[in-house]
């Protein structure tokens, strides 16, 4: 685990070239096929090498839940332990991890009803009033949550509505879902935030080089998307959708692009320091022969 650009599939192919273990993806953007460029997927090389399972799953037009991560994941983690090989996650979406390891709430299903009235609220007044609005009634999940986080904001004030229950509260008493596995959890926590930051400046500019734009000029073409699906609403994506739009400056993108990530970054480091998990520094060279080290051991145990 860790957050963007902190070295994970460097780390993951490290252990795949080492060690009996392959590889699953743990990344709610890469399960959309033709989205490659912004969500970092390992490029077709790696992937004949050291594949990965849970990449490119459905189109961007679809959603993809925590629920069926988990189910998926169970059943290619039976497939590898099955073939006497040793199952490696490796990914950034900490929910997925959490879902994963704890199991989940009973939550309702979606609403599509409510759903739109959310949205129609939330154009008129804006997402930053609606966090305000689930601030007040559910706190603990609004503390966790970006007031431009737009899909867990509609999620949450959903869930409130049909159960008439705040979702921190669900989650106290979700169903306990225990692996049938020992679990070795790594987290990658660079301990210079400022490198992290290079990183991702360096990686972002590298995206765009590599052809974001005509990217997600190419999915706007061959796939009826919209700014309010999963998909679109990715880091990087996100900001390409409004500068197509023209919302967005083309001159702003970059830096537009860089603070979102950082800010995902910054989630995604908040959610690691909650997880149980041995902690790695990946700036530090001896990083990469530690986590082999550990590994080794776990599976000699």
């Amino acid at each position: 685990m860790g957050p963007t650009a902190s070295g994970k599939t460097a780390l993951a192919l490290e252990l795949a070239e080492r060690l009996p273990v392959d590889i699953i993806s743990v990344d709610s953007a890469q399960v959309f096929r033709d989205m490659d460029i912004g969500t970092a997927k390992p490029d077709a090389a790696t992937q004949a090498r050291y594949p990965h399972r849970l990449i490119d799953l459905i189109s961007p037009e679809e959603r993809y839940s925590a629920a069926q991560f988990r189910a998926d994941a169970l059943r290619e983690m039976a497939a590898i332990a099955g073939c006497g090989r040793v199952p490696l996650l490796v990914g950034g979406t900490m929910l997925y991890f959490k879902a994963l390891s704890e199991g989940l709430a009973d939550l309702p299903q979606a609403d599509p009803a409510l759903r739109a009235e959310i949205d129609q609220d939330a154009a008129r007044r804006g997402w930053p009033a609606l966090h305000l609005d689930l601030a007040r009634l559910d706190p603990e999940t609004a503390a966790r949550l970006q007031p431009n986080d737009a899909q867990r904001i509609q999620r949450a004030l959903e869930v409130q509505r049909l159960t008439g229950q705040p979702m921190s509260a669900l989650f106290t008493v979700q169903r306990a879902a225990p692996l049938p596995y020992r679990v070795l959890a790594l987290a990658l926590v660079p301990g210079e935030r400022a490198v992290l930051h290079r990183r991702i400046v360096e990686r972002f500019a590298a995206m765009l080089d590599a052809g974001l734009v005509a990217e997600v000029e190419c999915l706007r073409q061959r796939y009826r998307l919209s700014a309010d699906l999963p998909s679109m609403r990715s880091v990087g994506y996100r900001q390409v959708w409004e500068m197509l739009e023209g919302r967005l400056a083309s001159a702003e993108l970059q830096e537009r692009g860089v603070f979102a990530t950082r800010q995902f970054a910054k989630r995604q480091l908040t959610w690691l320091r909650k997880m149980p998990a041995e902690t790695l520094d990946p700036l530090l060279g001896e990083s990469s022969a530690r986590a082999i080290e550990m590994v080794r051991r776990f599976l000699g145990d």
